[in-house]
């Protein structure tokens, strides 16, 4: 039996993918002639759609033999839109080519695949593609792989360099014996290393030369380790497609055993028999009527596989990490009846695990959830393409979600005539990213265990709906923690109903918090356009620090809400004039930065759904009669779980609460308490709370007498950006080239000695926006204040706001020389002063203090007679006469 491995190719969008995919299959013999993604003949880009666009939109195979092993590569997208696409085949994969641009290193993308990988746990092999582009540099490329993704990536030359046993041997514990005791290290035990990932090979080439490809694959083969299988049938849907007649295609890989023609599938609810075993590579295949485990083939005769059961001895796959974000009401054309369309969109949404259509009952219309505009794109030319229809959509919104800020019990009830069930649920918060999570910690004493079941199916199988605005619920463990059943009248439907009732309840006595999706980025442009990017992006509520720069080229990476980020590549490319470039990747989920105005515009009632009641039914006199929702506990059947231990910690909890108010707590300590407690679902109240700004915060007075003195004395302010300064003033950049901080301190100096004279108060900020972690720090420095900015916020940033909460209670002067800066103050009505001015400024003061002090220096005479009586003066004068003829007599003497 022949050795297999499944490598799959995953890469940031334009990284030379499909390339590398081309060259792999040409140098072993599999293709005669080299393809071109942008000739639309690509061996793998089978589909119209790819071809025209120069993207891969739908994973394919390709299978190749090389040094007696059979290779079976799947080429997944690398377009973010169709994440969930390259999610799914993560799952069947032996190895993973991770290809990296040379020219643009790791990029934000990149990073989102580096965490699927390791939360599948696929060993890694790294190709760093486009090497012969001018500007490459291997050191640093390799420098950024280890920073960024992980220290075991370690270049694997054809030729090894000196050191490179010593780098692998710190990469594991048992090579570092071995290496210490032979100073060698074996391949069996590289092949080990790089398959528990604690080894990542790197090759660096051009696949469009085929530079590094057969290192590549040279590589693969002598460090890949091939699987062993169990004896036992076993395979794991990863995908399902539609062949040009219609046949639905169910694909796979098999993990146990072998697979024949006719033999019995099944899982969940539904068995059938396999009537074709088909192996794809390109776009044809070879039908075959038997094989065995490591192969990946496609399937026809199933009609209810879904991607991501498990049939045999493997278990289902967790749903994609990766979920859409975008919601989009889709426009049929005049005549199209949405039900009969409805059906036909279902296959495509089997094939599409990015795509979500929902069907709106109460709006009687289709909504589509997707990853990006550019899926949007795709799936109407699908729709029209397959069945004629061309449909449109409206300009779509966002996929929100809600969550809890506190711990609840929930509890539902179900008890028409001849009906019974009661649920106890205990809605606890979790994790930002952990989805929800269902358990039971109930007493089959209480509740038998195939009630349990039941509640814990029930739960499962219901997409919860949250009250702030309708959307689903995330982040949350719901724990079954008492229920009861009645021996006679208590059906499998009631406690359907019992426990959605008490998720509802539970949510709305909770506090709920709004949740919205956010996007990590990449954002490359040119340098003399970050003070607009930054700007721009503060405005979104977003995050942003300067990556690195190459030439003049500058990179920022952060995060923003989908909400604001979604159309901003648009203008990009506008005033950057097609230079700039934005990729981004989805983060998940984080609080609604417009909570309050989100949920008034969607302005959802949960008391009025009703396919998600409140409230519950209880029964009395024979007859049912429902309660609402905060009335519930007052008539439940059983105890409350939760009472007691509530009871015994609200004292405690209240004593905590009078000892914080006596201590001082930091602004983000405010917020945080703030959003967990007052803001959680408090009507239609935000959760979000605009900060002020440092300085405010800084300056806010501790007593009556301090803050009369503020108020009467600092009326007059500067404001310096402080690097912006040292940078324009050449006396001052000259000390930079061998100290920054002597650069700082000289200004600090002479801006002391200014505010001395001139009595305002000066404020010099600095940037401290790529110290990871950074606080706002503000200190004294003599008689001025210096700010260092916190962790992507830049000194134009806090400036600009400064100046907006400030202008109208103190006259504020901006000593900068940036443009765009310039004009934001000016805006919020302060006054400019540039480098220039601010320097000039300064040496006149110096001069005139100068002058001032010489003239107080400079020597005069005093004479006595000038401060005498003129009475006074004249008895002087005749004295001295009197003495001059007195000593001239008495020499006379002496001589004779």
């Amino acid at each position: 039996m022949m050795k297999k491995l499944v490598v799959g190719i995953l890469a940031h969008v334009d990284a030379g993918k499909t390339t590398l995919s081309e060259g792999m299959l040409y140098l072993s013999g599999k293709i005669g002639k080299l393809g071109r993604v942008d000739n639309k003949d690509a061996y793998l880009d089978t589909y119209e759609l790819e071809r025209a666009r120069g993207i891969t939109i739908f994973s394919k195979q390709a299978i190749f033999e090389t040094g007696g092993i059979q290779i079976t590569l799947l080429d997944t997208p690398g377009h973010v839109d169709f994440s969930a696409e390259m999610e799914r085949t993560l799952q069947v994969l032996d190895y993973a080519i991770l290809v990296i641009s040379g020219a643009d290193g790791v990029q934000g993308h990149t990073k989102t695949l580096w965490r699927l990988l390791e939360l599948y746990g696929i060993p890694v092999f790294i190709f760093v593609n486009k090497m012969d582009q001018p500007g490459t540099d291997k050191e640093k490329l390799l420098e950024g792989l280890k920073k960024q993704l992980n220290d075991g990536c370690i270049e694997f030359e054809p030729v090894k360099k000196e050191g490179f046993y010593e780098e692998l041997a710190m990469c594991d514990e048992g090579m570092m014996e071995v290496y210490l005791t032979t100073g060698h290290i074996e391949a069996l035990q590289i092949k080990k290393a790089a398959k528990e990932r604690r080894v990542f090979p790197c090759f660096f080439g051009s696949a469009l030369k085929l530079e590094g490809v057969e290192q590549l694959m040279q590589g693969i083969m002598e460090y890949g380790k091939i699987p062993s299988y169990p004896n036992e049938f076993g395979a794991k849907i990863f995908k399902v497609t539609r062949d040009e007649q219609g046949n639905r295609l169910t694909h796979m890989k098999l993990t146990g055993g072998k697979l024949r023609v006719r033999d019995l599938l099944g899982s969940l609810g539904w068995e059938e028999k396999v009537n074709q075993i088909r192996i794809y590579s390109g776009q044809k295949y070879e039908a075959v009527n038997e094989l065995e485990a490591g192969a990946v083939c496609a399937v026809t005769g199933l009609s209810k596989a879904m991607p991501g059961e498990g049939l045999g001895i493997d278990e289902a796959s967790e749903a994609p990490v990766l979920e859409p974000v975008l919601s989009y009401r889709m426009i049929l054309p005049e005549g199209c009846d949405p039900r009969a369309i409805l059906p036909k969109l279902r296959q495509i949404e089997e094939e599409e695990p990015e795509l979500h259509v929902v069907w709106n009952e109460q709006l009687q219309e289709i909504q589509v959830r997707i990853m990006g505009e550019v899926q949007l794109e795709i799936l109407q030319s699908l729709i029209q393409s397959r069945f004629g229809a061309l449909v449109s959509f409206d300009e779509g919104g966002i996929v929100y979600k809600e969550t809890i800020a506190d711990v609840v019990e929930g509890v539902g009830h179900f008890e028409p005539l001849r009906h019974y069930a009661e649920v106890h649920l205990l809605l606890e918060p979790g994790e930002r990213g952990s989805g929800l999570v269902f358990g039971t910690n109930c007493s089959e004493d209480v509740l038998g265990g195939s009630w349990q079941n039941l509640v814990l199916h029930h739960l499962e199988e219901k997409t919860h709906k949250g009250v702030l605005t309708g959307s689903d619920i995330t982040d949350m463990k719901i724990t079954l923690v008492s229920g009861k059943a009645h021996n006679k009248h208590t059906q499998g439907g009631d406690f359907r109903e019992a426990t959605c009732r008490a998720v509802r309840q539970g949510l709305m006595e909770a506090g709920s918090l709004l949740l919205e999706p956010y996007y990590s980025y990449q954002l490359e442009l040119p340098e003399k356009m970050v003070g607009r990017a930054m700007t721009d992006i503060d405005k979104m509520q977003g995050t942003c620090q300067i990556s690195h720069s190459y030439g003049e080229t500058v990179v920022l990476v952060g995060s923003a809400p989908v909400s604001s980020m979604r159309n901003y590549q648009k203008e990009v490319v506008a005033y950057t004039k097609g230079a700039g470039r934005l990729f981004c990747s989805p983060k998940g989920y984080e609080l609604c930065h417009n909570a309050e105005e989100t949920i008034e515009r969607i302005d959802y009632d949960p008391e009025k759904d009703l396919a998600n009641p409140t409230g519950s039914v209880f029964c009395t006199h024979g007859a049912g009669f429902i309660v609402g929702w905060d009335e519930v506990k007052d008539h439940m059947h059983l105890e409350s779980c939760l009472l007691q231990k509530e009871n015994s910690s609200g004292e405690a909890s209240q004593d905590k609460a009078i000892y914080k108010e006596e201590k001082w707590i930091s602004p983000e300590e405010i917020d945080r308490i703030m959003s967990k407690t007052f803001y959680a679902n408090q009507g239609k109240k935000s959760i979000w709370k605009k900060r002020k700004s440092a300085m405010v915060s800084y300056y806010k007075p501790e007593n009556t007498d301090y803050t009369v003195h503020t108020q009467t004395l600092k009326e007059e302010y500067l404001l310096v950006d402080g690097y912006n300064i040292i940078h324009a003033w050449p006396e001052l950049k000259k000390l930079t080239d061998d100290d920054m901080e002597s650069a700082r301190i000289k200004l600090l100096d002479i801006l002391c000695n200014y505010q001395g004279i001139r009595k305002c108060e000066i404020i010099v900020v600095f940037d401290a926006y790529l110290v990871q972690g950074h606080r706002e720090e503000i200190t004294d420095y003599h008689n001025i204040h210096m700010v260092f900015t916190k962790e992507a916020q830049t000194a134009d940033q806090y400036i600009e706001k400064f100046a907006h909460d400030n202008s109208k209670k103190y006259n504020i002067a901006v000593a900068t020389s940036d443009g765009l800066q310039q004009i934001i103050v000016r805006g919020a009505g302060c006054l400019l002063m540039s480098a220039r001015e601010l320097k000039a400024e300064v040496e006149m003061i110096n001069d005139r203090t100068k002058r001032e002090h010489l003239e107080m220096q400079e020597p005069s005479r005093n004479y006595l007679g000038d401060a005498l009586p003129t009475e006074s003066k004249q008895q002087m004068e005749e004295m001295a006469k009197g003495n001059f003829k007195f000593e001239k007599n008495h020499l006379s003497d002496g001589e004779s």
